[in-house]
């Protein structure tokens, strides 16, 4: 199976590497992330974490050889345990997975969110983006 993940966070990155050995693990930040890096792989999951999306995917029936992107940006900007700024927070990635999306234009992208205000008004903005 031809997968790229990427997490920034070391510990996440020698979790994913033990469970997919065969897969590139990538831990440069998003925005040190290139179309041209992910446009030979069938799956990519970006925000990666502990590999839950690809487990959700196995489980779902998705097949393996089929080309899925997914994604959880970070929550913190939009948590009700957060500073409460959004789109304003520093930590708000979309900008650059939309940015990803737009170069490479996947078939088939899975993102999520937290339920709270903000979160929903992120969801609002990635559904006009996509657009």
């Amino acid at each position: 199976m031809n997968q790229f993940f990427n997490d920034n966070a070391p510990f996440v990155a020698r979790w994913l590497r033990n469970l997919y050995p065969a897969a590139i693990i990538d831990e440069r930040s998003i925005a040190d992330i290139r179309g041209s890096d992910l446009i030979a792989f069938q799956q990519v999951h970006l925000f990666a974490g502990i590999g839950g999306w690809e487990y959700a995917l196995r489980l779902a029936g998705w097949p393996a050889e089929s080309p899925v992107w997914t994604g959880s940006c970070p929550c913190q900007p939009f948590s009700v345990a957060g500073k409460g700024k959004g789109e304003a927070d520093e930590r708000n990635l979309w900008p650059e997975f939309r940015r990803l999306i737009a170069e490479c234009r996947p078939s088939t992208v899975f993102g999520e969110q937290v339920g709270s205000k903000l979160g929903r008004e992120w969801l609002a903005r990635v559904r006009s983006d996509l657009e």
